[in-house]
Protein backbone atom coordinates (compact mmCIF):
# COMPACT_ATOMS: atom_id res chain seq x y z
CA UNK A 1 0.00 0.00 0.00
CA UNK A 2 1.38 3.41 -0.94
CA UNK A 3 1.35 6.53 1.21
CA UNK A 4 -1.96 8.35 1.13
CA UNK A 5 -3.84 5.27 -0.05
CA UNK A 6 -7.02 4.44 1.85
CA UNK A 7 -7.41 1.09 3.61
CA UNK A 8 -10.12 -1.14 2.13
CA UNK A 9 -13.65 -0.67 3.49
CA UNK A 10 -13.62 -4.08 5.22
CA UNK A 11 -10.38 -3.30 7.05
CA UNK A 12 -11.62 0.12 8.12
CA UNK A 13 -14.93 -1.31 9.29
CA UNK A 14 -13.20 -4.08 11.27
CA UNK A 15 -10.87 -1.59 12.92
CA UNK A 16 -13.70 0.86 13.58
CA UNK A 17 -15.78 -1.86 15.25
CA UNK A 18 -12.77 -3.07 17.28
CA UNK A 19 -11.91 0.39 18.55
CA UNK A 20 -15.61 1.01 19.06
CA UNK A 21 -15.80 -2.08 21.26
CA UNK A 22 -13.06 -0.74 23.50
CA UNK A 23 -14.66 2.71 23.52
CA UNK A 24 -18.05 1.18 24.35
CA UNK A 25 -16.51 -0.59 27.35
CA UNK A 26 -15.18 2.76 28.57
CA UNK A 27 -18.55 4.42 27.87
CA UNK A 28 -20.80 1.74 29.41
CA UNK A 29 -18.49 1.21 32.38
CA UNK A 30 -18.56 4.90 33.27
CA UNK A 31 -22.34 5.01 32.70
CA UNK A 32 -22.83 2.21 35.25
CA UNK A 33 -20.38 3.74 37.70
CA UNK A 34 -22.15 7.09 37.46
CA UNK A 35 -25.67 5.68 37.80
CA UNK A 36 -24.65 3.32 40.62
CA UNK A 37 -23.14 6.28 42.47
CA UNK A 38 -26.21 8.50 42.37
CA UNK A 39 -25.97 10.38 39.06
CA UNK A 40 -29.18 10.60 37.06
CA UNK A 41 -29.20 8.62 33.82
CA UNK A 42 -28.74 11.63 31.52
CA UNK A 43 -25.80 13.14 33.43
CA UNK A 44 -24.10 9.76 33.75
CA UNK A 45 -24.58 9.15 30.01
CA UNK A 46 -23.22 12.57 29.08
CA UNK A 47 -20.02 11.98 31.08
CA UNK A 48 -19.58 8.44 29.78
CA UNK A 49 -20.17 9.59 26.18
CA UNK A 50 -17.38 12.16 26.34
CA UNK A 51 -14.90 9.59 27.68
CA UNK A 52 -15.95 6.93 25.17
CA UNK A 53 -15.87 9.17 22.11
CA UNK A 54 -12.51 10.66 23.09
CA UNK A 55 -11.13 7.12 23.26
CA UNK A 56 -12.65 6.31 19.85
CA UNK A 57 -11.30 9.45 18.17
CA UNK A 58 -7.76 8.92 19.40
CA UNK A 59 -7.72 5.34 18.11
CA UNK A 60 -9.66 5.82 14.86
CA UNK A 61 -7.85 8.86 13.52
CA UNK A 62 -4.54 7.03 13.32
CA UNK A 63 -5.34 3.31 13.22
CA UNK A 64 -8.64 3.03 11.34
CA UNK A 65 -8.43 5.96 8.94
CA UNK A 66 -4.64 6.49 9.06
CA UNK A 67 -5.14 10.22 8.95
CA UNK A 68 -2.88 13.00 10.03
CA UNK A 69 -4.26 15.67 12.27
CA UNK A 70 -5.36 19.05 11.02
CA UNK A 71 -7.41 21.89 12.44
CA UNK A 72 -10.09 21.31 9.80
CA UNK A 73 -10.39 17.59 10.55
CA UNK A 74 -10.37 18.22 14.28
CA UNK A 75 -13.13 20.83 13.94
CA UNK A 76 -15.16 18.46 11.76
CA UNK A 77 -14.80 15.65 14.31
CA UNK A 78 -15.80 17.99 17.15
CA UNK A 79 -18.91 18.98 15.18
CA UNK A 80 -19.70 15.34 14.39
CA UNK A 81 -19.25 14.34 18.03
CA UNK A 82 -21.53 17.18 19.11
CA UNK A 83 -24.18 15.80 16.75
CA UNK A 84 -23.69 12.22 17.92
CA UNK A 85 -23.65 13.42 21.54
CA UNK A 86 -27.12 14.86 21.10
CA UNK A 87 -28.19 11.77 19.17
CA UNK A 88 -26.79 9.19 21.61
CA UNK A 89 -27.54 10.93 24.91
CA UNK A 90 -30.95 11.99 23.60
CA UNK A 91 -31.85 8.47 22.51
CA UNK A 92 -30.71 7.03 25.84
CA UNK A 93 -32.61 9.72 27.77
CA UNK A 94 -35.80 8.82 25.91
CA UNK A 95 -35.33 5.04 25.82
CA UNK A 96 -34.24 4.42 29.42
CA UNK A 97 -37.41 5.69 31.17
CA UNK A 98 -39.58 4.04 28.50
CA UNK A 99 -37.81 0.70 28.98
CA UNK A 100 -38.14 1.04 32.78
CA UNK A 101 -41.87 1.72 32.32
CA UNK A 102 -42.08 -1.50 30.30
CA UNK A 103 -40.80 -3.36 33.35
CA UNK A 104 -37.15 -3.68 32.33
CA UNK A 105 -35.79 -1.44 35.07
CA UNK A 106 -34.65 -1.77 38.62
CA UNK A 107 -34.96 -5.05 40.46
CA UNK A 108 -33.81 -7.15 37.51
CA UNK A 109 -30.13 -7.59 36.72
CA UNK A 110 -28.55 -8.91 33.56
CA UNK A 111 -25.23 -8.88 35.42
CA UNK A 112 -24.80 -7.61 38.97
CA UNK A 113 -25.55 -3.87 38.88
CA UNK A 114 -26.78 -3.84 35.24
CA UNK A 115 -30.48 -3.79 34.51
CA UNK A 116 -31.96 -4.60 31.08
CA UNK A 117 -33.16 -1.02 30.55
CA UNK A 118 -29.59 0.26 30.86
CA UNK A 119 -28.19 -2.38 28.52
CA UNK A 120 -30.90 -2.17 25.84
CA UNK A 121 -30.98 1.65 25.88
CA UNK A 122 -27.20 1.80 25.66
CA UNK A 123 -26.96 -0.72 22.80
CA UNK A 124 -29.60 1.05 20.69
CA UNK A 125 -28.18 4.54 21.27
CA UNK A 126 -24.62 3.32 20.73
CA UNK A 127 -25.55 1.46 17.55
CA UNK A 128 -27.20 4.48 15.95
CA UNK A 129 -24.35 6.83 16.92
CA UNK A 130 -21.67 4.37 15.77
CA UNK A 131 -23.28 3.99 12.35
CA UNK A 132 -23.53 7.76 11.88
CA UNK A 133 -19.93 8.23 13.10
CA UNK A 134 -18.45 5.68 10.72
CA UNK A 135 -20.31 6.93 7.67
CA UNK A 136 -19.44 10.58 8.27
CA UNK A 137 -15.81 9.97 9.27
CA UNK A 138 -15.13 7.68 6.30
CA UNK A 139 -17.13 9.63 3.74
CA UNK A 140 -16.50 13.24 4.72
CA UNK A 141 -13.74 13.74 7.31
CA UNK A 142 -10.95 11.20 6.78
CA UNK A 143 -10.99 10.96 3.01
CA UNK A 144 -7.84 10.60 0.96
Amino acid sequence: MTAGQRLPLGTQLTRFVSSGGLSAIVDFGLLLIGMNNGLDHTTAKAISFVAGTTTAYLINRRWTFQATGSKRKFAAVVLLYALTFVLQVGLFAVLYPWLVALGLGLGVSVVEGVNPAQLIGFVIAQGVATTVNFLVQRGLIFTH
